[in-house]
């Protein structure tokens, strides 16, 4: 098992990534000690806007192993991506609460985790005819047209269990907000709670969108700059499966916030080399990460290297999806599955349906002692100039 090493400051505080990398110690004496000579090099080797921005990214995280996101809002008990549903994510402790982003047919940004709307609104019975072959696309209604919509809770479905610890499908109004709202509200709550919670925007489905004339990439970063989210140590991460949006993101459209790839499968070592030159982190499924007991030991679970592999890159790790009421088969509770996430495996940051959940985990374990996770400021390591 994976054991964090503390470290104090002392002087000048100087800010760098932790002990480079978990990967990078040495379990020779008992306890896990850092490497100076690869951590150096790994550190030093990394272009000098890379370095910079990760240590803003360190600088913004550092208290916070691993992050509690909140997957579409607290979804776990409210339909995902209302303002409801965002709301009580920030009462109760996330650190940063997701809004995937599609675009209306005028062009504005709408939180939203489709691309279209069948699955979690009337869309069918207010506008019937509008269908392409029975499925009804955000961007093919205006702003003024979604606002008629109502959002119902996507579960419970056949295959979840536990359906009656979702919010009721027939129960409340909900409707769609735009991303502006969104940020309006958070930001709102951070001065009204005195609190500093984030924003993870998803940019969704970018190639189809420009088949449409749309560039949902620009409207984010649009709209988040309005809002002050323009620098890397600024309270925000844009993410995206498309990994050629993700290169666009930071080349053409000069975007200096943290980026993270989504991966739908466990990425080779090829493959986070290629990544880790532009983007800051990657987000993978919860079974890319732990994916299963160990047939030769049923004590312990199966762990990849995918976390190890992507550290070894400089890179953090965002798993997700942890449901409390629809964990794997192999997992008996929600704590050994946080368990195994954060301590055997070292995952950075943990998007949930139930926020509190994790959080509780976490307050548990630092109430032992202080998690500090491979982002972390230190005392020693990279000066600023480097």
């Amino acid at each position: 098992m994976k054991r964090w090493i503390p470290w104090n400051a002392t002087g000048r505080v100087q800010v760098v990534i932790t002990i480079a990398l978990l990967a990078l110690t040495d379990h020779s004496h008992g306890r896990d000690q850092p490497v100076p000579a690869q951590r150096a090099a790994l550190l030093q080797s990394l272009p000098p806007e890379r370095k910079q921005r990760l240590r803003a990214i360190s600088q913004t995280i550092s208290d916070e192993v691993p992050l509690v996101i909140a997957h579409r809002g607290a979804s776990g008990y409210l339909p995902e991506h209302t303002t409801e549903a965002a709301t009580l994510a920030h009462a109760l402790g996330a650190d940063f609460i997701e809004q995937d982003v599609v675009l209306s047919s005028d062009g504005v940004a709408v939180v939203l985790h489709d691309v279209t709307l069948e699955g979690i609104t009337n869309v069918a019975r207010l506008f019937p005819k509008r269908s392409r072959d029975g499925k009804f696309f955000v961007f093919d209604f205006t702003l003024a047209e979604l606002r008629r919509l109502s959002i119902s809770e996507r579960y419970p479905r056949p295959d979840h269990e536990n359906e009656s610890h979702r919010f009721p499908q027939d129960t409340g109004r909900f409707g769609l907000s735009t991303l502006e709202e969104h940020l309006q509200l958070i930001k709102g709550l951070n001065v009204s709670r005195s609190r500093n919670v984030g924003v993870y925007v998803e940019i969704k489905q970018p190639k189809l969108h420009r088949q449409q004339k749309l560039d949902p990439s620009k409207e984010v970063l649009r709209v988040l700059g309005k809002y002050g989210y323009s620098n890397a140590d600024d309270r925000v991460f844009v993410q995206c499966f498309d990994e050629s949006e993700i290169l666009r993101l930071r080349t053409e459209l000069k975007c200096q916030l943290p980026l993270i790839q989504l991966l739908l499968d466990e990425p080779s070592g090829e493959d986070l080399a290629r990544i880790a030159k532009v983007a800051d982190g990657i987000g993978v499924r919860i079974d890319a990460v732990v994916d299963g007991i160990s047939p030769d030991d049923p004590m312990h679970v199966r762990v990849s290297n995918v976390v190890k592999n992507a550290h070894q890159h400089a890179m953090m790790v965002h798993a997700w999806t942890l449901r409390t009421d629809a964990l794997p088969d192999y997992a008996p509770s929600s704590k050994a599955m946080i368990d195994w996430l954060v301590r055997e495996a070292g995952v950075d940051g943990i998007f949930t349906d139930q926020p509190d959940i994790l959080l509780s985990w976490r307050q548990g374990v630092q109430a032992a002692g202080r998690l500090e996770g491979p982002f972390k400021l230190l005392g020693n390591g990279l000066s600023e100039s480097d």
